[in-house]
């Protein structure tokens, strides 16, 4: 057998071309790019990509189908243990996580997981989407707070016990951060509303506009005849620099930004007349993923000039390096060891900011090497929009609402890995226990959450859940 070293190669928009759309970037794999691929696969007995894989998809099976061109088969051995396959092969991390543990990628590049896992989806969209039918009927009802990456999951798997499923979704569209916070060249809305929509094929009922903790509460959920109630609220609280100016017209943290990017239809400019506006030079402060979206967006929406100011090295930028690559690609420039110190504005409104340089000190809690301004290294940069892309952490809402519900000093809720919380019958999962993360993290939290929901359910009132 002959081994191809790298990985088959996936077409792209050219940067040029695709800094003046909201298109998708990647292009996918055709079915002869997917074969190649997927005959890369080793088929090693021990797969250590599903353990790397946190909703432990069956991998080598599926790419083994791939291989065969038996493509249904692939999506219906994916779909045995993730039902969001088209989103996670968009937006999942699989370089930190299945593709790090691949044994092919001990001597050359590991298969490409997530590629194959998007083609796949696609695929069946293509052909047409099987819904598997659902569990035998308990009699229990659950309601799933959130209808992000979390609640999506929980309520599909929930529903595959058998147990009536409600999702109550604070927002006028469901999806959660997969519709409100990803941008639509990294994640078409399409793409989210084929998911949902087989989410809600399963049996499971959405209600918008609910507010959990203002609308109704937890307790008065458990009132209205629901056996349990599981928290997937994420963590859509912005966090700030807390300097001066953060105040001014022009200054966002991400949060916004994107939200209004996504919510008002930003996405289909120029064509579509979009309320968002960015000036000419944009100042992003922050090196994770939601940075590198808020500076790509800024660009498609007209910026001239679009900066990311982040205090470490790239050696630290937590950020994929996919992202960061296609932002390099796109225009983007990154200022390094750079931090701000203070907004300037004229008549309320942004003008500029102050930096300080910065050097790296010993290690802090996450391993990284601690910033420390450099004294007397001070400078300012013109400019007319400024982002803020440093965090999110979970709105207290639904803690401050819910007795008996033990909360940390950042504001998540304590759960254990199942989900299982201080309150009896409530369970949590994804941003609200972990702080903001990514997508699969969140889905794998959700799936363990359904399996303790369902052996709570059992166990409490003595009869057999189909489980």
């Amino acid at each position: 057998m002959t081994i191809v070293p790298r990985k088959t190669p996936m077409r792209e928009q050219p940067p040029a071309e695709r800094i003046r759309n909201f298109h998708e970037v990647p292009l996918g794999y055709t079915p002869e790019e997917a074969v190649q691929e997927a005959k890369r696969c080793l088929q090693c007995k021990r797969a250590p990509c599903i353990q790397g894989c946190p909703v432990n998809i069956k991998i080598p099976q599926f790419i083994r189908r791939i291989a065969e061109g038996d493509f249904r088969g692939a999506i219906r051995k994916i779909k045995e243990d993730n039902y969001l396959p088209a989103i996670c092969g968009r937006v999942c991390p699989q370089e930190i996580q299945c593709e790090a543990v691949c044994t092919l990628g001990k001597k050359f590049e590991p298969v490409a997981i997530g590629r194959l896992e998007r083609f796949a989806a696609d695929w069946e969209y293509e052909a047409g989407v099987e819904i598997p039918p659902p569990g035998k009927p308990t009699g229990f009802r659950v309601a799933v707070v959130g209808s992000g990456p979390a609640g999506l999951t929980c309520a599909a798997e929930l529903r595959r016990y058998g147990h009536e499923v409600t999702i109550f979704e604070a927002l006028h569209e469901p999806g959660g951060v997969l519709v409100y916070g990803i941008p639509e060249f990294r994640l078409p809305k399409c793409i989210v509303t084929q998911e949902v929509e087989n989410v809600r094929r399963l049996g499971v009922e959405i209600r918008l506009n609910v507010v959990v903790g203002r609308t109704v509460t937890v307790d008065e959920l458990f009132a209205d005849g629901f056996h349990a109630v599981f928290v997937g609220s994420g963590a859509g609280l912005p966090r700030f620099l807390e300097i001066p100016g953060e105040s001014l017209v022009g200054v966002y943290s991400a949060n916004e930004f994107l939200t209004r990017v996504n919510l008002m239809r930003a996405y289909l400019f120029p064509e579509y007349d979009t309320p968002i506006k960015v000036g000419r030079r944009v100042a992003v402060v922050g090196g994770g993923n939601v940075a590198m979206d808020a500076a790509r967006t800024a660009l498609r929406l007209g910026a001239e000039e679009v900066m990311v100011l982040y205090r470490r090295t790239e050696a630290e930028m937590p950020a994929r390096a996919e992202e960061v690559h296609h932002a390099k690609e796109e225009g983007v420039e990154f200022h390094f060891l750079v931090n701000p110190v203070r907004f300037l504005g004229e008549d309320g409104v942004l003008r500029g900011v102050e930096c300080v340089r910065m050097e790296l000190g010993e290690p802090d809690a996450s391993g990284r090497r601690r910033p420390i301004p450099i004294e007397g290294s001070n400078f300012t940069m013109e400019v007319d929009t400024a982002i803020i892309a440093i965090g999110n952490s979970p709105h207290p809402l639904i803690p401050r609402t819910t007795p008996g519900l033990e909360v940390s000093r950042q504001g998540t809720i304590v759960a254990d890995d199942l989900g299982v919380t201080s309150r009896e019958g409530v369970f949590a999962g994804g941003d609200i226990v972990t702080g903001a993360a990514t997508v699969i993290l969140a889905m794998g939290a959700g799936k363990r959450a359904a399996y303790a929901i369902d052996r709570y359910l059992r166990e409490k009132y003595g009869r057999k859940g189909a489980g």
